[in-house]
């Protein structure tokens, strides 16, 4: 999430060399799109399950993080750079447009709040406070696409984890209070 939303528009300046400004409207212009889609992620996971969704974003991620994030790296192209940018938000929504509620689904009311909120903020800590840092070491490293592939790696932790977890298609939490 982190890397194709707050990211993006810094990757795009020091990496691929489009100005401030173009970086921006980029990001911006994905961005609009990235959350005008949202709902319509959101009623598919109503139609198909969530699991599924979540499933998908997370072999779409594993294989195309490092190929978007090497053609992002190297485009010259604004138009190009949205597609992209674009292409990548909407992997990711199948994880953003459901996540909450997945999360959500997976425990009683009694104890939804601390099951919810003590290992979202862990993870967002560890990991997305910690993403910037990590693609930057990298890249003064001279290694910049090691961060493609740590992301990578990132969504195919959670991919398992997709897989693995309980389906709540049928049986949620939420609907048997």
């Amino acid at each position: 999430f982190y890397t194709y939303t707050t990211y993006l528009q810094k990757f795009l300046t020091n990496t691929a060399g489009f100005s401030k400004s173009t970086a921006t409207e980029i990001s911006a212009a994905a961005l609009f799109v990235f959350m005008l889609i949202q709902p319509l992620v959101g009623a598919l996971s109503d139609r198909i399950g969530r699991k599924p969704v979540m499933i998908a974003f997370g072999v779409m991620g594993v294989l195309c993080t490092v190929p978007i994030m090497t053609a992002l790296g190297s485009t010259t192209s604004p138009l190009m750079a949205f597609a992209l940018a674009l292409a990548a938000l909407v992997i990711v929504s199948g994880y953003t447009a459901i996540n909450a509620v997945v999360k959500a689904e997976l425990f009683p009311a009694h104890i939804r709040a601390l099951g919810v909120a003590l290992p979202y903020a862990i993870a967002n800590t560890l990991f997305g406070g910690t993403a910037e840092y990590v693609a930057l070491r990298f890249k003064l490293d001279g290694h910049e696409s090691l961060y493609f592939w740590y992301v990578t790696v990132m969504i195919g932790v959670s991919l398992v984890t997709f897989i693995f977890m309980r389906d709540t298609k049928h049986r949620s939490a939420i609907t048997h209070e």
